[in-house]
């Protein structure tokens, strides 16, 4: 594989919109219940109106637009091929940031704050805050285009990640994630400190270190957070047991049809956010389409299934490495999980816990300009 590091710019053909188009027009839509609220899965109604709109009303040229307006690149690391955004900021004191999505997120959710943190000047913040900002998709997902072998974990992409800091010359460097990202930026605390100087988390996950007594020293509070935990395993959990045991076989319909793709991803956002119900609170029907067209178009579906898959697939799942690098955590209120303080610092070097206004688990893409005062906030100590 070539290990060079090329420019890249996302250029969609007319004969993929047509095809998505034609697809979408051909949609065979299930029966649906007069009273569903949800309940049952995405709402066929709401699902309608938003496939007819990327059939019709959608503007490609501007999706295009809004994803080259800042820097792309590829590149080969450890046998995977990466897409990434680098934004160099022109600031003296610039610090490298690495910032890393999940499922079924994209480089989408960091469209907002690229360029706040890179170059606060122009944003309204301060100068010195400013990060060089490195956010690759993860392998297998979106314009890194599907992995081709088995066994590439959290481990895995970790490990690729940092090379591809090295690569890029960067020896030292800030990481911050949420989602499978979240479980990579742990890694790199854990297991690549001599590089990553602090990390920062927005789903912070850590097991309670007395299992037999896991409410020990938790407050009412906590203790009703770890019930909500079980609530939303009880309820909400169901893509991830498709998806670490059988995910192929759900990709074969995923991968063929766009409304059957929209509906599997739209139904986390509207879950995972913050807009009691209502999805248009939090995300654009072009921010919602933009992310999933990246998965139509790229034709990674099921590779991003596969990271469940591997990560925490029966017989596969391992522990995350215990973290001593300076961690921050920000707890947006729509969070799918809740981690207690005190599990949290037997696993973490806690330096920043912060209880967030509002937002959900998108949290750089529903509230970018929370998730940018609170990144500039926390890395500010280490500069």
């Amino acid at each position: 594989m070539d290990g060079a590091v090329k420019p890249f710019k996302v250029a969609v053909g007319e004969e993929q919109i047509a095809d998505l188009r034609r697809r979408l027009s051909y949609t065979r839509w299930p029966d649906q219940l007069e009273d569903d609220d949800w309940s049952y899965g995405t709402d066929g109604v709401y699902l309608r109106q938003l496939c007819d709109y990327w059939r019709d009303g959608y503007d490609w040229r501007a999706f295009e637009s809004r994803l080259n307006a800042h820097p792309q690149f590829t590149t080969e690391v450890d046998d995977l091929h990466l897409h990434f955004y680098h934004l160099r900021s022109h600031e003296p004191g610039a610090k490298p940031l690495l910032l890393s999505h999940g499922w079924p997120g994209s480089i989408v959710e960091f469209q907002q704050v690229i360029g706040p943190l890179a170059d606060p000047r122009a944003h309204g913040g301060d100068p010195a805050d400013a990060f060089h900002v490195i956010a690759p998709s993860l392998p297998g997902f979106g314009f890194s285009g599907p992995t081709t072998r088995r066994g590439v974990n959290g481990r895995v992409v970790a490990s690729a990640f940092n090379q591809l800091m090295l690569k890029l010359g960067y020896p030292r460097y800030f990481a911050q994630g949420g989602d499978w990202g979240s479980m990579i930026t742990v890694i790199l605390g854990g297991l690549h400190a001599e590089q990553v100087e602090a990390i920062h988390l927005n789903l912070l996950t850590a097991p309670p270190p007395d299992p037999e007594h896991p409410h020990a020293g938790l407050s009412n509070a906590e203790i009703e957070a770890v019930q909500r935990n079980r609530v939303f395993a009880e309820h909400e959990t169901g893509y991830q047991q498709i998806q670490r045991t059988k995910p192929q076989t759900l990709a074969y319909g995923l991968s063929d049809s766009p409304a059957g793709l929209a509906g599997w991803i739209v139904e986390k956002f509207r879950g995972w956010s913050d807009c009691g119900g209502d999805i248009g609170r939090s995300f654009s029907r072009d921010q919602l389409l933009d992310n999933i067209s990246i998965y139509w178009l790229t034709g990674t579906i099921n590779s991003s299934m596969r990271l469940y898959f591997e990560e925490i697939g029966p017989g596969r799942r391992q522990p995350l490495p215990k973290v001593a690098v300076p961690t921050g955590h920000a707890l947006f209120p729509a969070e799918i999980t809740r981690t207690p303080r005190p599990w949290a610092d037997a696993k973490f070097n806690i330096r920043r816990w912060q209880t967030m206004p509002r937002g959900g688990h998108f949290a750089a893409m529903e509230e970018p300009g929370l998730f940018v005062g609170e990144v500039r906030e926390f890395f500010r100590e280490f500069r």
